[in-house]
């Protein structure tokens, strides 16, 4: 018998999530992010199962693209952190890419290749990240180089990103948001503001294209759902099995270090999941996780093939029975992994990017 432990990925609520997206932005296209392997949900099979709804990809570098490229995806791909090298624009070039510039060397290199075709190129300029971008006050003039290379740049697009457009405070996000109206406007440029939380939660910032990426995959990336958060549906399920079961007496530690002790009599369930799959080690005592379909709590250090969860008022919970480590659990039963990483002091990004190799994907869903 296999190990239990499997990523089970709905592609049909993936293509839920980006209809969702789709819809709040009617005038809008929705770039379907792809970077991370998916968000470690299998970029190739994610491409597949969006490229009827989707009219352009992005990931994050090069070696992403053709990976998609070779799986004979089609459509355009945005490297959403551009070359890397100089050298790299030949590959753009005949991967049929779309290009971001964000510092002076990469559009230097661009206005200095010829290639086959103009290359569509975006923009990004720094509006209060203070991670990649043009200044501000560059931004006109490499606007205005960039217009005048028709014969080697493509269509142009102005490109951010909001800082804080997942939290309650908006006052910094409204003020990236005016900044970026007023360049815009200026520009004349077609912009590709909207993340995920803008997306959901911020209809100003829509533009000519949205860039959706969590929210894909069914993760609530606002610090306060709204009714479009809601309505995502988780697309990985992390499950597996109770392997063992073990009876402690009150007082009993479990696990490393001991740091759980039974508060009473209590059943301990051992759980095919752990580090070494990719589940948080930074658990804590309290996290849910869900046994054939009810709630209970890991008890005890994560391990690194193992994990143990509290039975006690669980009497039918046996060896064999389901684990649901986050998504969708039997019946209606679901487990946000939002909740869970809340409890490993992390966001769900880390969780859903960090389900490693040795975990089976199995696919389901997915056709047109």
């Amino acid at each position: 018998m296999a190990r239990p432990l499997i990523a089970d990925i709905d592609l049909d609520a993936l293509r839920h999530n980006y209809r969702l997206a789709r819809d709040l932005a009617p005038h809008s296209q929705a770039l379907a992010v792809l970077k991370a392997d998916a968000y470690g949900h299998g970029a190739v099979a994610c491409a597949h199962a969006l490229l009827d709804l989707a009219p352009a990809f992005a990931v994050a570098c090069i070696e992403e693209a053709e990976v998609l490229r070779r799986a004979g995806i089609d459509k355009p791909i945005v490297l959403l952190e551009g070359i890397f090298e100089a050298t790299e624009l030949e590959r753009v070039d005949a991967l049929g890419l779309w290009v971001t510039v964000h510092s002076h060397w990469q559009v230097d290199a661009l206005l200095s290749f010829r290639p086959q075709r103009p290359i569509p190129t975006w923009v990004k300029v720094d509006s209060g990240m203070h991670r990649l971008g043009f200044p501000v006050v560059q931004l006109s003039a490499v606007w205005q180089r960039l217009s005048a290379a028709s014969e080697r740049v493509g269509d142009l697009h102005l490109m951010s990103h909001f800082a804080t457009a997942d939290t309650l405070d908006d006052a910094y996000f409204r003020r990236q948001l005016a900044l970026l109206d007023e360049l815009a406007a200026t520009l004349g440029a077609p912009t590709c503001l909207a993340n995920s939380p803008a997306t959901l939660a911020w209809p100003q910032a829509h533009g000519a294209w949205n860039r959706p990426g969590v929210m894909l995959y069914g993760s609530d990336p606002l610090q306060g759902a709204n009714d479009a958060s809601r309505r995502l549906e988780p697309v990985m399920t992390l499950r597996s099995e109770i392997i063992a079961v073990r009876d402690v007496e009150a007082g009993e530690p479990v696990g490393y270090g001991g740091r759980w002790t039974a508060p009473r009599r209590s059943r301990i369930g051992v759980v095919a999941a752990g580090y070494g799959d990719g589940y948080d080690r930074h658990a804590a005592d309290g996290t849910p996780v869900l046994v054939d379909g009810r709630r209970t709590a890991i008890a005890g250090k994560v391990s690194m093939d193992m994990l143990t969860v509290d039975l006690t008022d669980l009497p039918d919970a046996d060896i064999g029975s389901q684990v649901t480590l986050w998504g969708q659990g039997p019946g209606e039963e679901r487990l946000s992994v939002d909740e869970v990483a809340r409890h490993c002091d992390t966001i769900s990004y880390t969780l859903l990017t960090g389900v490693l190799p040795r975990v089976p994907r199995r696919y389901h869903g997915g056709a047109s």
